[in-house]
């Protein structure tokens, strides 16, 4: 492998991701059975190729329904490809569901091995964050209460302690940061800042502000419908967003074509 290729974690080769969506229910239950079941084919990701190297900090800037969050559960092994090929080197935390993957009935505490072994962790490297992981927590006596007990904002917090402290080499972001008070959020976008600015971390975030992504990112991927519409430096990035924000908005007012549809 050149030294030009192990710089790179993350590449998308032509990726094409297809969800088939059906009338009801029933007609997707009949699918199973029958191969003519009639659907639409919805194009979550369409041709899409990009690479992100080591120590890169890159925002995926998109409205809804641009394929910013296929994208990331492709990365994170939640969804695969329906063509193309996908290539991620590194330990990723996904700072996406915080709290999903939790068993309502062990403690935080259990929880904490409990979601560290789910990401390959040992028991021995588990048990040398621990301490760091439960103090970012700040749950006091809940930490050793069965979860099923906590707040969802109780839970998010643990999941955000988790996800950040486990020395991600891919740290991924969907808008996670509105966890908790104020001064909560501080602490985690200290903490993200702190990881982002260690050399070989990899940081990949999805947002709608382009102040935040600006904040946080150098480079910026534009999608718009599933395709790659432009990647550039974060300036130049947010520049053209909200140029083709703005048409969007033009031609929903029936003001015609904008130059992103010419």
């Amino acid at each position: 492998m050149s030294e030009e290729k192990k710089d790179i974690v993350i590449e998308f080769q032509d990726v094409t991701k297809v969800y088939k969506l059906f009338k009801n229910d029933k007609q997707r239950f009949k699918a199973i059975f029958l191969k003519n079941t009639p659907y639409k084919k919805k194009f979550a990701v369409n041709h899409l190729s990009f690479q992100i190297r080591k120590g890169e900090a890159v925002a995926l800037l998109g409205k809804n329904g641009a394929g910013k969050s296929t994208i990331l559960k492709m990365i994170t092994g939640v969804a695969y490809p329906t063509v193309g090929k996908i290539t991620v080197n590194g330990r990723v935390s996904a700072l996406l569901e915080l709290t999903a993957g939790f068993d309502g009935e062990f403690t935080g505490r259990e929880n904490i091995y409990f979601r560290g072994q789910l990401m390959g962790l040992s028991d021995k490297e588990i048990a040398e964050l621990e301490p760091e992981i439960v103090e970012f927590a700040d749950l006091n006596d809940y930490i050793d209460q069965p979860v099923r007990t906590y707040s969802s904002g109780m839970k998010a917090r643990l999941g955000f302690a988790i996800n950040v402290n486990i020395k991600p080499e891919i740290l991924i972001v969907d808008e996670a940061l509105s966890v908790g008070d104020n001064e909560f959020k501080k602490k985690c976008t200290a903490k993200i800042n702190e990881i982002i600015n260690e050399k070989d971390v990899t940081f990949l975030f999805v947002t709608h502000s382009s102040s935040t992504a600006r904040s946080f990112c150098k480079r910026g991927l534009v999608m718009r419908q599933g395709k790659l519409m432009y990647d550039s430096d974060i300036d130049d990035a947010i520049e053209y967003y909200e140029r083709m924000t703005e048409e969007d908005a033009a031609k929903k007012k029936g003001k015609g074509k904008g130059i992103f549809e010419q």
